[in-house]
């Protein structure tokens, strides 16, 4: 759900005010199929510069909503109505193509949250492990930018703070040898990179207290670099990033929409 949020909070603040007013829920979405699609254009890398926090204003399922005889028959209209906004969006049933030179086999399960990329390069066996559940907020310093945020300015502010705010999705890599030592990457995908957060080297019976080494971003750059290039070689590079991107949010959205059926028919009998 943290993905379909995304789009929902960037509606209010990237579908112009006139489009908006429409009220139709397909309005906030027709922005998205284009989006994913073409993958690095503007719009998608606005979408996912928004917080991946959930918003308790999913739809006009609250206004929708009338007075029924009892509680559960109003949980039902209000779940038909978040139903049919998700249905008329164009995330229901858009299809996120895979690049011709994407190197890695995708394992994704319908009704799992954890999706599995996997490939072979030489003798090493790589595994990505991708969580919807588990994304991140990552403030973006501009070091000439120095902003005085004044109490009086307060909304303001707000939006000032939030477009300074880029998400991504959480990465699990493992770089596995055949003598079983494996070395383990926390990384993160944005719109246009790989970051790295930590690494640590994994050890056949090593125990789980392990020194797992100093945080990433504490190494020399050099080492910084070269640690990135390690993985761009092996298929983790900025255009991996954006389509991965893409791809779970348009996952999100139908484990969103499979999730509030499962949740009706829990209701209903």
């Amino acid at each position: 759900m943290a993905f379909y949020s995304i789009l929902r909070r960037a509606s209010s603040t990237i579908v112009p005010l006139a489009v908006r007013s429409v009220g139709s829920p397909r309005t906030l979405y027709e922005p998205i199929s284009t989006a994913l699609g073409v993958g690095n254009c503007r719009l998608f890398h606005e979408l996912s510069r928004r917080s991946l926090a959930p918003s308790i204003h999913y739809s006009t399922a609250f206004f929708a909503a009338k007075l029924c005889s009892s509680p559960d028959e109003n949980l039902i209209q209000i779940i038909d109505s978040e139903i049919q906004c998700a249905q008329e969006s164009d995330l229901h049933d858009c299809v996120v193509e895979i690049p011709d030179s994407f190197p890695f086999e995708i394992q994704d399960t319908p009704g799992e949250s954890i999706v599995i990329l996997k490939r072979e390069y030489q003798d090493e066996l790589i595994k990505i492990e991708i969580d919807l559940h588990k994304t991140g907020n990552e403030e973006i310093v501009d070091e000439n930018d120095n902003i005085n945020y004044d109490v009086a300015d307060g909304d303001d502010n707000e939006e000032e703070k939030e477009s300074n705010v880029e998400s991504n999705i959480a990465l699990l890599v493992s770089v596995s040898k055949r003598n079983g030592f494996c070395l383990q990457f926390d990384a993160g995908a944005f719109p246009d990179r790989i970051a790295i957060n930590s690494l640590s080297i994994k050890e056949p019976g090593c125990s789980p207290l392990a020194y797992e080494g100093p945080e990433f971003s504490d190494l020399d750059e050099n080492l910084q670099r070269a640690f990135h290039k390690y993985l761009a070689v092996r298929g983790l590079k900025p255009n991996t990033a954006s389509f991965l991107l893409g791809y779970m949010i348009s996952k999100d959205s139908k484990e969103y929409l499979r999730w509030l059926r499962n949740i009706k028919k829990f209701v209903e009998n």
